[in-house]
């Protein structure tokens, strides 16, 4: 796990800082809304939070590991850009664009419509589409 500068903006692009923004969610605080779940699951694939990634995936389609620690090369996460959202009591949805690279290779996105479920009070990523 990289350590983060709790004063510069959060890995999620919120300049509020990571301890006032994904920070609480990565120690156990419940998101709010399914756009705060997807933030922090952003910002755990840029500090390689696998643990962090297993628990707010639901359980119908959690894989067993995401072996992040082991990927060559490692992504450099460049930034995160969220184009829509729509909340339900029970269900969301969030479309979003985060930019990567790969060793010295030519910046990518990821375009991304993912899927959640409230339940018990917590919101989970359920699965998404990507997007070309």
């Amino acid at each position: 796990m990289r350590a983060v500068d709790t004063l510069t903006p959060c890995p999620c692009g919120n300049a509020s800082g990571y301890a006032r923004c994904c920070g609480p969610l990565h120690e156990g605080r419940p998101a709010s809304s399914a756009e705060a779940l997807m933030r922090s699951r952003y910002s755990a694939y840029v500090l390689k939070r696998e643990d962090y990634l297993l628990a707010t995936w639901h359980p119908s389609t959690r894989p067993a590991h995401l072996k992040l620690a082991a990927q060559q090369p490692a992504p450099s996460w460049l930034g995160l850009s969220v184009k829509r959202h729509e909340d339900g009591a029970i269900e969301a949805e969030v479309e979003f664009i985060a930019r990567l690279r790969y060793g010295g290779g030519r910046a990518q996105r990821l375009h991304e419509v993912s899927r959640f479920l409230r339940e018990d009070g917590r919101w989970y990523y359920l699965d998404g589409e990507i997007l070309t």
